[in-house]
């Protein structure tokens, strides 16, 4: 198993799913107030969707960033429709643990988003965070448009070297369209509002995005 958990599972392999969502979600998110399933999302917000290994701690970074108006966490990337935490964390549904975030572009930036992405994680790791290991921990940027894809990879781009010249190797990060987003359990749901002193693992580098 700890081999599979490290080998993306190829969608032939991966485990069937279900049709519908097994699980009932709250109405509204616990810190921001605002609805915690954002699949209509009103006029003049944007989404952004990152992987940046285990998604309790990653949601709480997103959710108190002035301008965000809702998160969510959930599994994107792979394959299983309706996954449940149990088969990603087996490694055979293909997804990554990721956060949903709604935002308001003229209060904060889809850049200052993604800067804030890799400076709460170490994005060279491949398949693991720290001693979070296996494919769900993987590095993903998922882009929601054209413009979204040019910032993320400028941004990459520009951090690459930086990363390099300080002994790091090369940037691991997924970069491709948004995928189908599921929704994660409620339990898992802004976790770390309900257990204050969870686990939180950030292997973040320390090394700051440049801004120009």
């Amino acid at each position: 198993m700890f081999f599979k958990k490290t080998e993306m599972v190829s969608p032939e392999r991966a485990l069937p799913g279900r049709a519908t969502q097994p699980f009932q979600l709250a109405e509204k998110h616990l810190v921001l107030g605002s609805p915690l399933v954002t699949d209509d999302v009103p006029a003049g917000l944007e989404v952004a969707l990152f992987g940046l290994g285990c998604f309790w701690g990653a949601e709480e970074v997103f959710w108190r960033i002035p301008g965000v108006w809702s998160t969510s966490v959930g599994y994107a990337g792979g394959t299983t429709p309706h996954p449940t935490y149990e088969e990603v964390c087996s490694g055979m549904t293909g997804h990554t643990e990721a956060v949903r975030v709604v935002f308001d572009p003229d209060a904060v930036s889809y850049a200052d988003l993604v800067r804030a992405f890799y400076e709460v994680h170490d994005p060279t790791q491949g398949y693991r965070q720290g001693n979070d290991i296996g494919t769900q921990y993987r590095s993903a940027i998922y882009y929601d448009s054209p413009e979204q894809e040019q910032v993320a990879r400028e941004i990459t781009a520009a951090y690459a070297p930086v990363l390099e010249r300080a002994g790091y190797g090369a940037i691991t990060t997924e970069i491709r369209p948004t995928p189908t987003y599921y929704y994660a359990e409620d339990y898992h749901q802004q976790y770390l509002y309900k257990n204050p002193n969870g686990y939180r693992c950030h292997s973040a580098t320390g090394i700051k995005v440049p801004t120009t």
